[in-house]
């Protein structure tokens, strides 16, 4: 059993820290890329052979399947702190049942938002006018898209699980099974058989199962603390409480986070079409740049779970300081790369000069210091780390909600154009990581007096 655990993980306790972070993050970068680079996919293939009514039922459900994804991801990151924790503090007994706990919680969750999401599916499309038109087929295929929110969250989970002793690659390779049956499926179903968005909905459907299955199958082929069996399934009580403490706020603020998306969007709505089309194509760079930065906030959150367990405060303010460190400069340096050739990358989305103009001052506005992202999602994830998860929530969603939605009422409407517009990102991102900054560093002198007396 030994000679297993020394071979699947990472050593975070010891030694240096500088590349087992930039191992452990780089393949959850390429995971979330990737997931994007499929998603593209999704919507390429149902626009270019689907037709236009099908891309606007699909583009239709991206707000709704938004806060369920942020819910769902927001609440993996309970599991990966708590079982980190754990390994830090050599309770190696109790990983088995918090193991069995993590998976058996990520079931009942995904059950119940499956059936909330199809309950409130036609009021959520409705209300954010869904034109009538397309409303049939957006709900056809949310509700079949839905089936699979049980099989995701227990691929997030049990990729929670597989981080929390350092195997981020076997989660990328995964996605990368998964997402590529997910497009092949897409061309079989939408052009052999012309199933339009019930086949994108049904393909997604079967790369969710596959990646699921693949987590499983490696949890329950393993031969020690992390092994998976289905009879052992439970919950228990205390193990599941420590989730809950850390993972509820993480998620909740990952959904409310998609909320403050909907005000802006009303802004950049008001500038007309070819406003829309370009921030939309702007967008998917940011998100790419985006995912660096969460690469190394959920490496600040594993290992800093383990050191704090371990209770080596030392190594946590190092681990800190080098993942917001790599996490703003790599973030930055995919940035320069965007804003170097922006017309070469920008050309790949669209051919109207007009569409072009807007996505070219939402790209140079946001990514231009799109590396201070890092900022608030490093400094929550070491709070969470260190088992503190409600402050890092509550700040986030005052800096990413209630303060952009000040900024629209306030400075766009004195000055209403669209680079102002653009300006509510970075100048949000400097209040919210100032304020989490101010917090981490009160907390980490708290307990270093805390460790002194």
């Amino acid at each position: 059993m030994g000679k297993i655990r020394k071979h699947k993980e990472m050593d975070m306790l010891n030694g240096g820290i500088v590349g087992k972070l930039i191992m452990f993050a780089i393949p959850l970068a390429c995971s979330s890329i990737l997931q994007q680079l499929f998603n593209s996919a999704d919507v390429a293939v149902v626009g270019r052979f689907a037709g236009d009514k099908a891309l606007a039922a699909v583009g239709s459900c991206v707000a709704l399947v938004g806060i369920f994804v942020n819910l769902n991801v927001g609440l993996s990151v309970g599991p990966n702190a708590v079982l980190a924790n754990l390994i830090g503090q050599q309770r190696r007994k109790r990983i088995n049942g918090m193991v069995h706990t993590i998976l058996t919680f990520g079931v009942l969750t995904g059950i119940v938002l499956m059936f909330t999401g199809m309950a409130v599916a036609r009021l959520v499309l409705e209300a954010s006018g869904t034109p009538a038109s397309v409303i049939d087929e957006a709900l056809l295929y949310i509700r079949i898209y839905f089936i699979s929110i049980p099989f995701m969250v227990i691929y997030n989970f049990g990729s929670a699980i597989l981080r929390s002793y350092g195997d981020s690659r076997r989660p990328m390779y995964y996605l990368l099974a998964s997402g590529t049956v997910n497009v092949i499926l897409n061309l079989i179903f939408v052009i052999c058989f012309s199933m339009g968005v019930e086949g994108v909905a049904i393909a997604t459907l079967i790369s969710n199962i596959l990646s699921a299955a693949l987590v499983l199958i490696h949890l329950y082929r393993r031969e020690d603390e992390f092994q998976f069996r289905f009879h052992q399934m439970r919950i228990e009580k205390n193990n599941l409480k420590k989730i809950l403490i850390i993972g509820v706020p993480a998620g909740i603020q990952g959904a409310i986070f998609s909320v403050s998306n909907v005000f802006i969007q009303s802004g950049i709505n008001s500038f007309g079409e070819n406003a829309i089309a370009g921030s939309s194509l702007a967008l998917n760079f940011e998100y790419f740049t985006y995912d660096i930065a969460v690469a190394f906030a959920q490496a600040a959150v594993t290992f800093t779970g383990q050191n704090y367990g371990a209770g080596n405060l030392k190594r946590c303010k190092k681990i800190f300081w080098e993942c917001m460190l790599f996490g703003i400069g790599f973030t930055q340096i995919l940035c320069i790369i965007f804003m170097i050739w922006d017309d070469f990358f920008v050309g790949i989305y669209t051919i109207s000069t007009a569409v072009a103009a807007f996505g070219l001052s939402r790209l140079h506005h946001v990514c231009s210091l799109e590396g201070l992202t890092a900022t608030y999602e490093v400094e929550s994830a070491a709070l969470r780390g260190m088992g503190k998860s409600l402050e890092p929530s509550i700040i986030t969603v005052l800096g990413t909600v209630v303060f952009r939605v000040i900024w629209l009422l306030t400075v766009f409407k004195m000055v209403p154009t669209y680079e102002m517009l653009m300006n509510v990102y970075v100048a949000s991102w400097i209040f919210t990581g100032g304020l989490l900054l101010l917090i981490y560093l009160k907390h980490m002198r708290k307990l270093e007096k805390k460790a002194i007396k």
